[in-house]
């Protein structure tokens, strides 16, 4: 199993305009306009393909967005390559859309979007900040920053986006007596989430975390409360009962549900077949072509259970593992502020622009093949 590591803790130094972050959060071508134009439906998925070198790209200047964490801003940091931002995503049999911020924008118009999960949750909503004020630098914006979330209003058109932080989806309680309880079967802030329009959820990583990192004391399911347990075994429960909350609370006539899949890490070179290489520092190309050699990580299977044993599908997978897995050169590695080493998130501008890409396409598309 790959090396999991996550920094979503440390803050130091952080920019003044996610200073108060620090408490929580330690706890298709170039001009193309639609998804899909002279290709059977039935040819493409968005979701396989591969990568390629487009001088088009970077769909924006990441040295003007204001939303950056240290964590991601790989060029403030000095990664030496750039050649990482001009890679376009191609999907097998159709062109994936380019995103259009203004249209965004114009469509989701007094609408809220909601990330919810660990750092790749971060990641993801900070790459959508950049895109939509790309679109339009001079529209005014304000920042609401909460224990739990933080949110970033563009005023001109009433467009929120929230980031809100939970690593397991279900609930942490502090039990008396007992300690820190993560609690598999229970989700409170479920009526906070389906207050917005568009849900994108994102969970595993936590699951792993063990000792001093790991964030309870003791895990309780069906009322039993444990030690410790099968930590996979943890997360198939954890996102049933995710699963369940979403069948039962959300109106799907107002409110889009996506999931978030897995997200590649690169700390092992024979992963890649380059058993040479230890980890993703120095890494400057994509793997090339559409597999990769070491197959897929553990929770891929169990979210595609989890969402077809769903009695409805209205969950939408945002299944982005296969494109992550290609890009090796598209992490932060040393190039961060916060003096760590990181082949688990992503520098940006640069693949989490790609997530929001997809987003995009299944959110406006003009193929029966991606209505939703």
């Amino acid at each position: 199993m790959a090396k999991v590591v996550e920094r979503f803790g440390h803050f130091l130094n952080i920019t003044p305009i996610f200073v108060v972050m620090i408490v929580s959060f330690c706890l298709l071508e170039a001009n193309a306009h639609e998804v899909v134009t002279n290709i059977s439906r039935k040819s493409c998925d968005l979701f396989e393909g591969s990568w390629i070198f487009d001088n088009s790209y970077p769909l924006y200047n990441s040295t003007t967005c204001p939303f950056i964490r240290k964590e991601f801003d790989c060029i403030k940091y000095g990664k030496p390559n750039l050649d990482y931002l001009k890679y376009r995503w191609q999907p097998k049999g159709c062109v994936l859309s380019r995103f259009d911020g203004k249209k965004f924008m114009k469509r989701y118009k007094g609408k809220k979007i909601m990330y919810i999960g660990d750092s790749l949750s971060l990641n993801n909503f900070e790459s959508l900040l950049c895109l939509l004020h790309a679109a339009l630098p001079k529209s005014k914006f304000k920042q609401q920053i909460n224990k739990d979330f933080v949110s970033v209003t563009f005023e001109d058109y009433g467009v929120e986006v929230i980031l809100f932080h939970s690593n397991y989806l279900v609930d942490i309680e502090v039990v008396p007596n007992v300690g820190r309880v993560l609690k598999l079967n229970s989700i409170k802030n479920g009526e906070i989430w389906k207050q917005a329009d568009v849900l994108i959820f994102n969970t595993w990583l936590w699951y792993l975390r063990a000792d001093s990192k790991q964030q309870w004391d003791f895990v309780e399911n069906n009322g039993t409360i444990f030690k410790d347990m099968n930590r996979i075994e943890a997360f198939g429960i954890g996102l049933n009962t995710w699963a369940k909350w979403v069948e039962r609370d959300i109106d799907t006539k107002k409110t889009k549900v996506f999931y978030q899949g897995a997200s590649a890490t690169h700390y092992h070179g024979s992963e890649w077949g380059k058993p040479e290489v230890k980890n993703c520092f120095n890494e400057t190309r994509p793997v090339r072509g559409s597999t990769y050699p070491s197959g897929l990580p553990i929770p891929v299977n169990i979210v595609k259970q989890v969402l077809k044993n769903m009695s409805k599908p209205i969950v939408n997978l945002l299944d982005i593992t296969k494109l992550t897995q290609l890009r090796k050169d598209g992490h932060p590695s040393i190039y961060n502020g916060i003096h760590g080493f990181d082949c688990t998130h992503w520098c940006i501008g640069g693949v989490p622009d790609t997530w929001n890409n997809i987003l995009y396409a299944l959110l406006f598309p003009i193929s029966p093949k991606h209505s939703i």
